[in-house]
């Protein structure tokens, strides 16, 4: 049953498996095993994101009751980026999508990116790509920090 749990809680926006790893971990569930179903519970929404969130949100930021949140994501999305594009170049992109979901800290994981990415019409292939690399990196340091060979907080 831990095994569903932790699958469920890393497809969890802002948790992540920035949060499922060390769960599962602590509940005795194998790293390995730990890291590669958090991994792939992450990665699940990631198309349904990329396809359906910006259109969401769009189609929202003009309905009533919604409207606000609808707009306030729209244009902190556009910003954003906005701003990647003027920090890396188009080139520099892929790297950079994968770094920011890769590194664990929160807001930065695979519902951020992927979303980022829609904004910024990163191809579908490519958005995918770097965000499960991402995802695999943020997995292996919160794997390793859960079973103490990296010290995160100190």
């Amino acid at each position: 049953m831990y095994y569903l749990y932790a699958f469920l809680i890393a497809m969890v926006p802002i948790i992540e498996l920035r949060g499922a790893i060390p769960i599962a971990i602590s509940w005795g569930i194998d790293p390995w095993v730990a890291l590669g179903l958090c991994t792939l519970a992450n990665m699940l929404p990631v198309p349904v994101i990329y396809f359906f969130a910006r259109k969401t949100l769009l189609w929202g930021q003009h309905k009533p009751y919604i409207w606000r949140i609808c707009r306030f994501f729209v244009t902190k999305g556009e910003k954003a980026g906005q701003k990647m594009v003027k920090k890396t170049g188009r080139k520099g992109l892929f790297l950079a999508l994968l770094l920011f979901v890769g590194i664990p800290i929160p807001g930065t994981g695979a519902w951020t990116g992927t979303l980022g990415a829609s904004f910024l019409n990163m191809g579908f292939k490519s958005t995918v790509a770097a965000v499960a690399l991402g995802v695999l990196l943020a997995g292996i340091i919160m794997a390793a920090g859960s079973m103490g060979i990296v010290h995160i907080f100190g």
